[in-house]
């Protein structure tokens, strides 16, 4: 199974000779214009915590959380990023037959693999756009009885998003587990398609959050998770190290889940910047690009007369990254995506790409 997850900027620079800050990565699918002013400017005037402990409650972060997710304090764990969530829900449910919506993240086949678990695969097909019917996916459930069901919502790479009332009566029509991975949730209508306010009511709900995409800090590693069933909620608590998150991701994620102009700011850019990038690249005859909700678009060679593998190539020297999507179960070389970064850089790649395509 490949693992690749996108581009090591740290060997391109060193291969092509140019610095990390010179490359244009639309491989990253992190928010090109920054994190929370606010968030930043408490770190800066707070340094001197560093010779803290953090609070072991982590009550002003979860209370932060609480709010800006709709759903009871009582239901959050705190994790260093997203995948060790991930790692500790499936560990703690240790499913025997599991169902994964694919084409996806490697990492949910890596962790079940990891535990023996007999993994299946529901593709979503470029037939149907990678749009996926949500009766035909409670039938397939319901048919071989799966005790897990794992959801990435908005989907990466295709960008395929679930409702929450489609996650609502897939909950109420099967009796799986159900994870859904929003680390791409905010680049939506989160009114019409997160689930985080369905935690509370249904106890096989499990929903993931990261930090890293929309809020620009990969380098902090703040993930959560939103569940109510409470033997697994505790068994997952009592694995993980106490102070698991630092001070000052702690004191970060305090202030910019509350930062409403950063928030509403960074969607109005991105949804802005999605539309221009969507427009242009379906002008090119030799490209079909599939709807997404996510920062990033899925786009496929319709032509075959070079592979996503040969684009990236010939983009590399202008200081230009996308993703090779070869490494996604159910795409093929063909396939690449495009993350949205900021309008100058925009206009580049579709300068570069019209270059290199019909």
């Amino acid at each position: 199974m490949k693992v690749n997850h996108g581009a090591n900027l740290y060997d391109l620079s060193n291969q092509y000779g140019f610095s990390k800050e010179d490359f244009m990565d639309f491989s990253s699918n992190i928010n090109p214009f920054g994190s929370s002013k606010l968030a930043k400017e408490y770190i800066i005037n707070n340094i001197d915590k560093v010779s803290l402990y953090p609070d072991p409650e982590y009550l002003d972060l979860k209370t932060s959380i609480s709010n800006y997710c709709n759903c009871s304090i009582d239901n959050i764990i705190l994790g260093s990023g997203a995948t060790e969530l991930i790692s500790s829900f499936i560990e703690t449910i240790n499913p025997k037959k599991s169902l994964l919506l694919s084409p996806a993240y490697s990492e949910y086949e890596k962790e079940l693999s990891k535990i023996g678990c007999n993994i299946n695969k529901f593709f979503s097909t470029k037939e149907h756009d990678f749009t996926i019917n949500i009766d035909t996916l409670i039938e397939t459930i319901n048919k071989d009885n799966y005790e897990l069901i794992v959801i990435c919502n908005p989907n990466n790479p295709t960008g395929f998003t679930f409702t929450k009332c489609e996650i609502e009566k897939l909950l109420n029509n099967t009796n799986a587990f159900v994870m859904v991975d929003e680390t791409y949730i905010e680049f939506t209508n989160m009114s019409i398609y997160s689930s985080t306010s369905l935690v509370d009511e249904y106890k096989s709900l499990f929903v993931i959050r990261g930090t890293s995409k929309f809020f620009s800090t990969p380098g902090i590693r703040l993930g959560y998770g939103l569940i109510s069933n409470n033997k697994i909620k505790h068994e997952m608590i009592s694995h993980l190290d106490l102070w698991n998150i630092n001070i000052f991701a702690s004191m970060m994620g305090e202030v910019m889940f509350n930062d409403s102009n950063f928030i509403k700011n960074s969607y109005s850019l991105i949804i802005k910047e999605r539309n221009y990038l969507s427009n242009e690249l379906s002008k090119f005859t030799d490209l079909k690009i599939y709807n997404s909700k996510g920062n990033f678009i899925l786009c496929e060679i319709k032509s075959k007369s070079l592979t996503a593998k040969e684009v990236r190539e010939k983009l590399i020297p202008n200081k230009i990254i996308i993703r090779d999507c070869a490494s996604f179960d159910g795409l093929g070389e063909y396939f690449f995506r495009v993350c949205i970064l900021k309008p100058e850089e925009n206009k580049l790649l579709i300068d570069n790409l019209k270059k290199i395509l019909k």
